[in-house]
């Protein structure tokens, strides 16, 4: 079978599945999108891959970073995209797709272009893209914001509807799935997001990416990944703040954006030494990076809710070290943490509840190390991909995935 798996974002664990897919005798095109702010997978074809793998870099505007934040110039080049992906599709014809992460927008001349080549089509839904413009737009422009943001959401019911199966990420969105959108609740599928465990190896402190940055020796809370509209810079801030005079404490952000540059200007307003800001790193260096923490960093806004499950967490659960999350208690992410012990969440409103459970671990080493130990082992337990694949071979092949 020919399987176009589309993740717009190019995530680690999207292009981990493609490759399983493939070593099962599928032909498969791993599609992302150029130009995108956010951390990468690895893109580049493997000498150990599947030969009947391949992976299509699909050409984004490269200003897209620039204008991020202006809705309508990021409004036309998400469009503009989906067209350059919808040619890919009628160019290919594959017989299955996939498609993740993608902009409502943008997904609708990818949905349109399957069905003009008889392609079953796979919705997965790792976040609600409608309800989070609906929100954006409410707020700056609250009487239009409104038609604007039905718009939006009555766009993504149509592709919900004209999908042939729908993956959600955790049973939180069932609900809305089934009776906003009323969707049928056998054509949902529930597979929870994953990370490539096999390519996070648990690595010692003193590595060499550690040593280039000179943290072998020094504690530190680190924080990786997107930092956003959606996540909250001055918890970070803060906890610079408030470990300022340990010369031993580094608090290390490796992101791009907007956040990152709101951090640079408050790391210079306040002179602060122990704050270190990190472009993206390659995907072959992360296991480095996340073994150079000694505590991993998440963070996401009370108005996320269920609807954004940080993919984050997941990478930092095979790294074997604890986690500090400050995230909404209803989210899967903070509900696998505290289930599994692997670590200390916090209401992402309460930056005082943050700062003392970082001092927490900062004070207690058998405390860090139990946490740490119940992350890795999770991590093992849940993240077998051999048994993943299977579950999305079962849909893309068209089989009822609830029966």
């Amino acid at each position: 079978m020919r399987i176009l798996v589309h993740d717009y974002a190019g995530h680690p664990f999207q292009v981990q599945l493609s490759r399983a897919l493939a070593a099962k005798g599928h032909e498969v095109n791993h599609a992302f999108a150029s130009s995108l702010q956010t951390p990468r997978g690895e893109l580049l074809r493997k000498r150990s891959d599947p030969a009947r793998f391949t992976v299509t870099e699909v050409p984004m505007d490269p200003n897209y970073p620039r204008f991020k934040y202006s809705f309508r110039k990021r409004r036309n080049m998400e469009v503009q995209y989906g067209h350059e992906v919808a040619r890919l599709i009628q160019e290919w014809k594959p017989d299955s797709i996939l498609s993740a992460n993608t902009p409502t927008e943008t997904q609708q001349p990818i949905i349109e272009s399957a069905r003009k080549v008889g392609s079953r089509f796979a919705f997965w839904v790792q976040d609600f893209y409608s309800i989070a413009v609906d929100k954006l737009v409410r707020k700056k422009i609250p009487v239009i914001g409104r038609f604007v943001g039905g718009y939006y959401r009555y766009l993504d019911k149509r592709q919900l509807h004209q999908s042939d199966s729908v993956i959600a990420i955790t049973e939180d969105f069932k609900p809305l799935l089934t009776k906003e959108f009323n969707i049928p609740e056998d054509k949902v599928a529930v597979i929870p997001n994953w990370a490539p465990i096999e390519s996070l190896p648990v690595l010692p402190k003193v590595n060499s990416w550690a040593k280039s940055q000179e943290l072998s020796h020094k504690f530190v809370f680190l924080y990786t990944g997107t930092l956003g509209m959606k996540h909250n810079p001055n918890l970070l801030l803060q906890l610079a703040l408030k470990f300022k005079n340990h010369q031993d404490v580094q608090v290390v952000v490796v992101s791009e954006g907007i956040g990152a540059e709101w951090l640079k200007a408050e790391r210079e307003k306040y002179q602060l030494k122990n704050l270190v800001l990190l472009p993206y790193q390659p995907f072959d260096e992360l296991p480095k990076v996340l073994a150079s923490g000694d505590v991993l960093i998440s963070v996401l806004e009370e108005d996320a809710g269920v609807f954004s499950v940080p993919s984050k967490v997941l990478t930092y659960l095979c790294a074997q070290r604890p986690l500090l999350l400050a995230v909404p208690n209803v989210n899967l992410a903070a509900r696998i943490i505290d289930s599994e012990n692997a670590g200390l969440t916090v209401p992402p409103s309460d930056t005082q509840a943050f700062l003392h459970a970082a001092e927490r671990f900062f004070e207690n080493d058998a405390f860090r190390a139990e946490k740490a130990q119940n992350a890795r082992i999770y991590a093992e337990k849940s993240f077998k991909i051999e048994e993943i694949v299977l579950k999305f071979d079962k849909i893309l092949n068209n089989y009822n995935y609830n029966k």
